[in-house]
C-alpha cells in the first residue's frame, strides 16, 4: 500500500484515533507510569537497565514518539517501531534482589502489565476529562490496542480487550503489587524531575508538580493505597475536576503547539482520502 494512503493500524473511524487525539493524554502517560511502579520486577527492570533519571525528557519524547507512530504513523511505520522495540527488550536482563534470579525484560507478564496500564490510563483519564465515550467505545478502544500490544511481541488473545477484562486483570494482579524502595524512588522522582531548559527554579516548577499530582490522583484508589495515601472518593472527585479544566485550557491553544508531525500527517492522509 502507498504511504500516501496508508491510515495505519487505527484509522479515522476507530475509537483510537479519538482518544489519542486528546493533548491532554500526556497527563495519562506520567499516570501510567505511577502504576507500573507498583511492580516490582518491572520497575527493577527500569531502574537497572535505563538512563531515566539522566535524561527524563529524552525518554519521555521517545517514548511519545513511539506511541505517536504506532496510533497515527502508517502501517509500516509501526511495524518498523515494534521491530525497534522488541530488539531493544530482547537484549535486556534484570535480576530480582529478591531471589537473585535473572529474567528478561520481554518476559510476556512484563510487557503484559505495561501494556495494560499504558491504554487503561490512556482511555479512562480521556473520559474523566471529559472526552464523551460510551461503554461500548471503551471496550472497543482496549480491543483495538491488542493491535498495538501485538507489536510489542504480545499475543493479542493474551490481551485483556474489554473494560471488564482490564478490570478483571487488574484484580488478579494487586496481589503482586507492593511499594518497593525502587517504585517509591519513581515517585518522589516523577513528582520533581529536573525541568529542561532551566525551567527549575521558575513558576514552571510549581505547574509541573501540579499536573504531576493530578496525574497521581487519577490513579485508582487501590493503587494511591499502596503508596501509602488515602483512596477517597473526594481525591477522585478532585483529580477530575483538574483534569477537565486542564483539558478545556488546552483546547484554547493553538493547534501547532498540541499535536506533533505525526498527528499532522495522519490527519492530512486522512483527509486525502475523502477527496
Amino acid at each position: 500500500m502507498d504511504d500516501a494512503s496508508d491510515l495505519g493500524l487505527f484509522g479515522p473511524g476507530s475509537t483510537t484515533w479519538r482518544v489519542h487525539g486528546e493533548p491532554v493524554l500526556w497527563v495519562a502517560g506520567v499516570r501510567s507510569l505511577f502504576l507500573q511502579a507498583l511492580h516490582p520486577r518491572a520497575i527493577a527492570g527500569v531502574v537497572q537497565n535505563s538512563s531515566y533519571k539522566v535524561e527524563p525528557w529524552g525518554r519521555l519524547m521517545r517514548t511519545a514518539d513511539y506511541v505517536g507512530t504506532v496510533m497515527f504513523g502508517t502501517t509500516a511505520q509501526a511495524r518498523a517501531a515494534g521491530r525497534r522495540i522488541r530488539g531493544v527488550h530482547a537484549r535486556m536482563r534484570a535480576v530480582d534482589r529478591h531471589t537473585g534470579q535473572t529474567y528478561r525484560i520481554d518476559e510476556p507478564e512484563l510487557l503484559r502489565w505495561v501494556h495494560v496500564t499504558e491504554v487503561e490510563s490512556f482511555v479512562s483519564t480521556a473520559r474523566r476529562a471529559g472526552l464523551e465515550l460510551s461503554d461500548a467505545d471503551v471496550d472497543g478502544y482496549y480491543t483495538e490496542q491488542r493491535r498495538a500490544a501485538a507489536l510489542v511481541g504480545l499475543d493479542p488473545a493474551s490481551v485483556p480487550g474489554t473494560a471488564a477484562e482490564v478490570a478483571a486483570y487488574y484484580r488478579r494482579m494487586r496481589p503482586e503489587l507492593s511499594l518497593t524502595r525502587e517504585a517509591l524512588d519513581t515517585l518522589f522522582f516523577l513528582m520533581a524531575p529536573p525541568l529542561p531548559w532551566h525551567l527549575g527554579l521558575t513558576p514552571a516548577r510549581l505547574v509541573y508538580t501540579g499536573l504531576a499530582a493530578t496525574a497521581f490522583s487519577l490513579q485508582p484508589g487501590w493503587a494511591r493505597r499502596i503508596y501509602g495515601m488515602l483512596g477517597l472518593p473526594t481525591t477522585d472527585l478532585s483529580a477530575s475536576v483538574s483534569v477537565r479544566a486542564l483539558r478545556l485550557t488546552m483546547r484554547a491553544l493553538p493547534d501547532r503547539f498540541l499535536h506533533g508531525p505525526i498527528y499532522r500527517d495522519a490527519m492530512a492522509r486522512a483527509a486525502a482520502a475523502t477527496v
